[in-house]
């Protein structure tokens, strides 16, 4: 599929977390794109000399679903960020998409391990989510999601009528009264029984750069080939 440009209508915008939103849209012309593609949001005058400029964010939506959605962190001066958190309903602004291949690969006999960290998780939210999905699903799967507190969390409800998949929130600085697992993700995998299938699963990782890099040590210790390891890595 060949990124093109659309033009974007807000439906829907809404606060998930003190400092994350969802913003809602459809498009000038059907938008075809594969779970775990991104989009580029063209952000104008914001570049030198007030050129336009471009931010990626992963689509948190299924290729079914619609409105398309995106999962957006609100970054201090991020320009991207800011720009999308002024929009609301009936708003327009454009992007260029579909980009990126960092996709569900079903695979016959095989489990999933989906970790993310924060907006991380939105790739992950349009695979589980997907018909493709539905049709391929692994034996069985897991999605541990890594934040710092309680009200960072995202999505735990969303899988919850997705056969054979378990959300996992690991929470590094958790309150008194958070009854799930605390620490960080690499923390869980840590964990984990000794009879946990590492060679007979596949990874996805999506997060930031130090999450991925620990997390792939971890699973080298493990013996997990390479191409069993799917990343994508966002960057501030």
């Amino acid at each position: 599929m060949k990124a093109t440009e659309f033009l974007c209508t807000v439906k829907s915008f809404k606060m998930m977390t003190p400092t994350v939103f969802e913003i809602g849209f459809t498009t000038d012309q059907p938008l075809e794109f594969v779970s775990g593609q991104f989009a580029s949001v063209v952000i104008p005058g914001a570049g030198p000399k007030g050129r336009d400029l471009r931010r990626a964010y992963s689509i948190a939506s299924s290729p079914e679903m619609r409105p398309i959605e995106l999962c957006v962190k609100l970054v201090e001066e991020g320009p991207g960020t800011n720009y999308l958190y002024g929009l609301r309903q009936g708003d327009s602004f454009r992007i260029v998409a579909p980009y990126g291949d960092f996709l569900y690969q079903p695979k016959v006999g095989r489990n999933a391990l989906f970790i993310a960290t924060g907006t991380g998780i939105a790739p992950f939210r349009s695979m589980i989510l997907s018909q493709q999905f539905k049709d391929c699903p692994p034996l069985q799967s897991h999605c541990l999601l890594g934040v710092r507190g309680e009200d960072e969390m995202l999505y735990e409800r969303a899988f919850e009528n997705v056969p054979n998949v378990q959300f996992v929130p690991a929470i590094s600085q958790s309150t008194e009264s958070w009854r799930g697992f605390r620490g960080r993700v690499t923390q869980y995998l840590l964990s984990l029984s000794s009879d946990f299938p590492w060679l007979e699963t596949e990874y996805y990782l999506c997060g930031h750069g130090g999450m991925i890099q620990e997390v792939k040590a971890f699973l080298s210790d493990k013996k997990v080939g390479k191409d069993s390891i799917h990343q994508e890595i966002y960057y501030k």
